[in-house]
């Protein structure tokens, strides 16, 4: 059994997607950058507490991860209100970013991890399109403040690397690691 330790509900989609079932079991700890730490090791440390914090019998696979979006070294979390996803962006648009991903996965006392990092391009964005975007809804629970596969399609340019990764789980990457954890794909 694998365990999801993340209530995003488009993780547990991708998996699903992928064939990988799962149960929710969400782990409530801060999300927080801490002095110094670089947003590799932000996303990195995010995941693991998230494994470490999930309660799970002695069998199970516990899958962790964090996403956020890098841009002049500065890390964008979800926007908390329109106006702050306003701000990211003007950020963004024009430009590129990188979308990174902490993993980690947790089973019988033993952890991986691997951190994912997919480059996006924005097209430049009218300040009337950055506003409409902003109000839609869509960017208050999303790093960054877009999501690729919805509405901010039409903005994403290019993208270098993983899509699934800029979605919020390197699908190909979670798939690698449990096989080398030993996770069976294959039923009975």
């Amino acid at each position: 059994m694998i365990v999801l330790a993340s209530q995003s509900p488009r993780r547990r989609e991708l998996l699903a997607n992928a064939g990988i079932a799962c149960e929710v079991r969400p782990a409530g700890i801060e999300e927080a950058p801490r002095e110094g730490e670089s947003p590799e090791e932000y996303v990195l440390r995010l995941a693991r507490e998230k494994a470490a914090a999930v309660q799970a019998a002695d069998g199970e696979f516990v899958l962790a991860a964090d996403t956020t979006v890098v841009v002049d070294s500065h890390i964008l979390e979800k926007p908390h209100s329109p106006e702050e996803a306003e701000r990211m962006l003007r950020l963004l648009h024009g430009r590129d970013h990188v979308v990174m991903t902490g993993v980690c996965l947790r089973h019988r006392g033993q952890y991986w991890t691997a951190v994912e990092q997919t480059r996006v391009w924005f097209i430049p964005l009218r300040e009337d399109e950055i506003l409409a975007y902003a109000r839609s809804g869509e960017p208050l629970d999303k790093a960054g403040g877009y999501a690729i596969q919805g509405l901010a399609s039409r903005f994403a340019e290019r993208i270098e690397g993983c899509y699934f990764n800029v979605v919020g789980l390197p699908v190909s990457r979670v798939y690698r690691m449990l096989r080398a954890a030993g996770y069976s794909f294959i039923e009975g």
